[in-house]
């Protein structure tokens, strides 16, 4: 079906479209407080009503942050207790989120892209595999700290979450599930904040420096706040063990896609 006869003359933009819009940010929002994989829905969405995809990638970390608003919003009870933790992975976060986005204003994004699916891939698998119970260096420091190769972990994630975004929940969860000896509720808590301060960061440079289609972000963050707010209940709810493996096929999925496609 079309979208273009329901033109809404006011805003320039199709009802439909907007429409679509918000149904992909609400897909968009669940996928990404569930497993971090917003983007797997909300930038193909953004192509294909014809955005460009340096245009569409920049709308999608702005409104983005209507997703991150609702997960953490949702993901309260899964944070108690874990204070200390947060901060911890939050500085390294935005630190991370910050330089991302810088680079991906500043340099041409060509050559990292070319590595995208294969460290989204390595990110699904890594969920798959068996985890530690928690490392010597956490293990010191008492069960709500993280030792500084997970922190310096976090800080790459966020760059990569800043640069391009799209598998970069995937990436910071697998690391808190090998990294921490919670459950699945309890880091995916953490990744809703820690990914959503990094991405907020760079959101605000492209509010700032970047094309930004801000009548098109609008209905997606729309859509995105609501499936942000519902999906750490479908994580509480869901047995952990086949959520990882719909999480990891996810995952191998944009990679594939990323792969193929571009």
């Amino acid at each position: 079906m079309s979208l273009e006869p329901y033109r809404c003359q006011t805003a320039g933009v199709t009802v439909a479209r907007a429409l679509f819009l918000v149904c992909a940010g609400i897909g968009g929002g669940l996928s990404g407080s569930i497993a971090g994989l917003a983007s797997l829905v909300t930038y193909p969405a953004l192509l294909a009503i014809g955005l460009p995809p340096v245009t569409a990638n920049v709308t999608n970390t702005v409104a983005l942050v209507c997703s991150s608003t609702g997960s953490i919003i949702g993901s309260r009870p899964d944070l108690v207790g874990q204070r200390a933790r947060v901060r911890q992975l939050a500085l390294a976060g935005v630190v991370g989120g910050a330089c991302g986005g810088a680079l991906l204003l500043l340099t041409p994004a060509d050559s990292f892209e070319r590595l995208v699916p294969f460290l989204i891939a390595l990110a699904s698998l890594a969920i798959l595999a068996r985890r530690r119970i928690v490392d010597t260096a956490a293990a010191a420091d008492g069960p709500h700290r993280v030792s500084p190769g997970v922190v310096l972990g976090v800080g790459v994630v966020g760059v990569y979450g800043g640069y391009f975004g799209a598998g970069a929940g995937v990436m910071l969860l697998a690391l808190l599930l090998f990294a921490t000896a919670d459950p699945l509720p309890r880091c995916n808590a953490v990744k809703n904040v820690v990914l959503g301060l990094a991405n907020g960061v760079a959101a605000v440079a492209f509010a700032v420096f970047g094309d930004v289609r801000w009548i098109v972000a609008a209905p997606l963050g729309l859509g995105l706040l609501i499936g942000g707010r519902l999906g750490p209940i479908v994580v509480r709810r869901a047995p952990p063990g086949p959520l990882r493996v719909v999480i990891a096929t996810a995952g191998l999925g944009l990679a594939v896609k990323l792969f193929v496609w571009g």
